[in-house]
């Protein structure tokens, strides 16, 4: 049985897999073997409101190539199965012919699809797959994993057997399976990824500084660190992929861990200082600087010192990041509104949306900014920064 989560429809053209669930049952349903990762597709992850799949999750997966021999041994001399069969036996044959590889899964009539049975052996079932696992009292927690679904459609399938009763109308397809040549691929090396992944291994970025640093005298790439370190923080968040740019920057120019402790009390006091520009600041901005303290792994009472040591000081408002009428806006993945809308609300707000990004474009607005999009791999190229479209109001001062 398998399952597949992908970044939209259409296989054909630019939709990928990103994650993929395969159980595998013996002759009379029982459950036998699970396998399943997440899947690294080199682009956005589409509607994400639906799989629940992160980006930060999928940048320490696997692609399909990487994958291609583990898939052809688990399916090799089996039926395939799938709750909606074509779906997924397309995406599978579609990635394996992106890898070179052809495999024999061209023909739904060679497979099992337990929604086409579903009127036989469970007479007045809907078509998706919870609606079908209800009726069969199959359970199903946690829908739209690969894995998950994948499990829930071998007890379906299982209890399609039971009901059977010994009349299984695909009991022939076995034999074609056993004969089924595929093409000898070598089994990955690589490890499947499961979802949550990055909780475990994106430990905070000046943790893997002090891990990967050398001790430098003098931090002679200060002025450079802060200003990537300014571009990172416009979301007031550091993922895991500017950590890991913030983490390559600083051992690039050698910057030590005192150094980087030292500039980040330096950043912390400038934000200080300009939150109180324009007098007592409030206690949504008192709350941003703890904030970046949390983000920058600094003591907990450090913001709390930089505002009263600020207070004792006069300097001019930090130069800060800004939109101007006219800025070329340029987003990317799917929010939980369509594309247009948001290019027709940057447009109403004087900004002109672009469909690519260049060393022109001001800002990228993401629906999930550790994206792996082209666009968001070019802005990182050019340093244009990346925000959710939550931050894209903010800076438009709505």
């Amino acid at each position: 049985m398998v399952d597949v989560e992908t970044t939209g429809l259409r296989p054909g053209r630019h939709d990928r897999i990103i994650e993929v669930g395969i159980v595998q049952v013996d002759p009379a349903g029982r459950i036998t073997r699970e396998w399943g990762t997440l899947v690294n597709p080199g682009r956005d992850l589409g509607p994400q409101r639906i799989h629940r799949i992160s980006a930060r999750d999928v940048r320490h997966a696997p692609s399909f190539p990487e994958i291609a021999g583990t898939v052809a041994g688990l399916l090799r001399g089996r039926v395939l199965a799938a709750h909606n069969l074509r779906f997924d036996q397309s995406f599978l044959y579609t990635e394996f012919r992106r890898a070179g590889v052809a495999a024999p899964l061209r023909d739904p009539e060679n497979g099992v699809c337990t929604m086409r049975w579903a009127p036989r052996f469970l007479p007045g079932a809907p078509r998706n797959l919870a609606g079908c696992c209800a009726l069969a009292e199959v359970p199903l927690s946690g829908h739209h994993d690969a894995l998950v679904d994948a499990r829930a459609a071998a007890r379906l399938l299982g209890c399609y057997l039971q009901r059977a009763e010994g009349d299984v109308p695909w009991a022939g397809l076995l034999a074609t399976a056993e004969r089924t040549l595929w093409p000898d691929l070598p089994v990955s090396e690589a490890p499947p990824v499961r979802r949550g992944v990055a909780t475990q291994r994106d430990t905070h970025f000046l943790a893997r500084v002090l891990d990967t640093l050398p001790r430098v005298p003098e931090p002679r790439g200060a002025d450079a660190y802060l200003g990537l370190l300014d571009r990172v923080l416009l979301d007031h968040d550091i993922s895991p992929t500017a950590a890991d740019a913030l983490v390559a920057f600083a051992a690039g120019v050698g910057l030590s861990w005192s150094d980087l402790h030292r500039l980040h009390l330096d950043y912390l006091a400038a934000l200080a200082r300009a939150a109180l520009a324009d007098g007592e600041p409030t206690e949504a901005r008192r709350i941003e600087l703890v904030h970046v303290t949390r983000l920058l792994d600094l003591p907990l009472d450090a913001a709390d010192q930089a505002l009263r040591r600020a207070r004792d000081t006069v300097v001019p408002p930090l130069a800060r990041f800004r939109l101007e009428p006219g800025d070329l806006v340029a987003f990317t993945g799917e929010a939980d509104e369509q594309r247009h809308v948001w290019e027709e609300r940057a447009r109403a707000m004087g900004y002109e949306p672009h469909p690519r990004v260049t060393r022109r474009v001001k800002l990228l607005v993401a629906a999930d900014p550790d994206t792996m999009s082209q666009k968001a791999r070019r802005a990182r190229i050019y340093g244009v920064p990346i925000v959710t479209p939550g931050t894209f109001l903010r800076l438009a001062g709505r």
